[in-house]
């Protein structure tokens, strides 16, 4: 359920370079800044993705991701056989 935030209008300045403050709150964020008409603009916080990491937001991968969570939970860690690991790891069969 998202709830609307009901602030009363402020007035801003746009200075000569350009900007408007909109609060420390916001320092650092990405915005989508739109413009809906001539001197109109919708401004709304967004996260942007990587092309290289959208996979990682992809249902398989939380899939993925949650089946290994699921198996790590049952099968607890152990450091026996770890010779053996490591010479399959360096090709040592």
């Amino acid at each position: 359920m998202m709830t609307t935030l009901a602030t009363q209008p402020s007035v801003k300045v746009i200075g000569a370079n350009g900007q408007i403050s909109l609060g420390k709150q916001y320092a650092g964020r990405q915005v989508l800044v739109e413009e809906q008409e001539p001197g109109v603009w919708l401004v709304r916080t967004a996260t942007v993705i990587p092309d290289n990491e959208r996979w990682l937001h992809q249902q398989k991968a939380a899939v993925d991701l949650q089946n290994a969570l699921i198996w790590a939970q049952s099968n607890s860690p152990s450091d026996t056989h770890i010779d053996a690991i490591f010479e399959e790891l360096n090709g040592e069969n």
